[in-house]
């Protein structure tokens, strides 16, 4: 934090920072820490950066992924966040889990849109029985009759149900821990931390990749934002999803101001110093957060995005999204 009696030297922090990230090593946490209370006038420096960064660690490839939602609403959890709890009076549509044929079918048309991955993303704390049996085909069929990778977010999993997944073909598991250990429990009462970060520990002693994030502006302070991102190196992701809350009516969220672009911009740029080797890939929120400046978060560092349906929301328009990206020159032809 900033002392009044001693003020940061903003420009030579980032001096700093230019010299510990010349070779694209993550960023201490100091000095992660002292960039939290960055002021707006030195954030473009920081994401030209961040940006260098991503330029030595992704090139100019982009990795873009599309959901599924294969099993929507009625979860017992109780999220701050999401319209999807039990708990929330926010209308939320109610639907069973879709027919491995249905899933297959919206694989497909994500695959012509040209996207790379696509995810099985189903409601609650757990799958089970005959709809974790169903998540399990389709992701064999997914292998079988499109090119893409297979992803999948089915929240808690046991060794039995990732050994299943592995087996059918499945090559990313989605599991955000939300934010960091400090503040989880003012967002999420009915489960730990501790127990999401177990289902990341797992699937990466499986072998199978891993895609874990989490959601900004629910709460926390900006020095707990930079904690999300250091707790998230320890897992080594291979894609790291960053969401920013569009407060839901209904939720208890649903009051908070939105963040603004630049405080978005600059942890986007926070975030890739920090995981210099990680997809930083924009999700939820980014319409409402970056809707002056759709590309603002794509010169800070982010490499990665999702594209279409959000779940229980729709993103911008996917050819919007791809011109977007080819108008700042990235190649999106293949994941890396």
């Amino acid at each position: 934090m900033t002392d009044d009696t001693n003020p940061t030297d903003w420009s030579e922090l980032l001096d700093r920072v230019d010299a510990a990230v010349e070779f694209a090593e993550p960023l201490a946490a100091d000095l992660a820490y002292e960039l939290a209370d960055l002021p707006d006038e030195y954030v473009e420096r920081l994401s030209a950066l961040a940006n260098d960064v991503r330029e030595r660690s992704s090139g100019g490839t982009v990795d873009l992924c599309s959901i599924v939602s294969a099993r929507t609403g009625g979860c017992a959890e109780d999220c701050s966040f999401c319209v999807q709890s039990v708990q929330s009076s926010a209308h939320c549509e109610l639907t069973p889990m879709l027919s491995v044929d249905e899933i297959v079918v919206a694989t497909k048309a994500a695959e012509a849109r040209g996207v790379h991955r696509f995810c099985i993303v189903t409601s609650g704390g757990r799958l089970s029985g005959r709809d974790f049996d169903t998540a399990v085909a389709a992701v064999g069929r997914i292998r079988a009759e499109t090119s893409l990778r297979r992803c999948a977010s089915l929240g808690m999993l046991d060794v039995g149900q990732v050994e299943a997944l592995k087996e059918a073909g499945l090559d990313r598991y989605h599991h955000n821990v939300e934010t960091c250990s400090s503040f989880f429990p003012q967002i999420c009462t009915t489960h730990s931390w501790e127990q999401r970060a177990g289902v990341v520990r797992l699937i990466k002693e499986s072998g199978i990749e891993t895609c874990v994030g989490g959601i900004l502006n629910v709460g926390e302070s900006p020095r707990q934002r930079v904690q999300l991102a250091l707790e998230l190196r320890e897992f080594d992701p291979d894609s790291v999803p960053v969401n920013f809350l569009d407060p839901r009516p209904g939720t208890p969220v649903q009051d908070r101001e939105p963040i603004g672009a630049l405080e978005a911009t600059k942890f986007i740029a926070i975030f890739r110093l920090i995981l210099p080797r990680a997809r930083i890939r924009l999700a939820g929120g980014r319409a409402a957060t970056f809707c002056d400046d759709p590309a603002a978060a794509f010169r800070s560092g982010a490499d990665g995005l999702l594209v279409g349906s959000l779940l229980t929301t729709e993103g911008p328009a996917v050819d919007a999204d791809l011109k977007m990206l080819d108008d700042l020159g990235f190649d999106r032809s293949a994941p890396s």
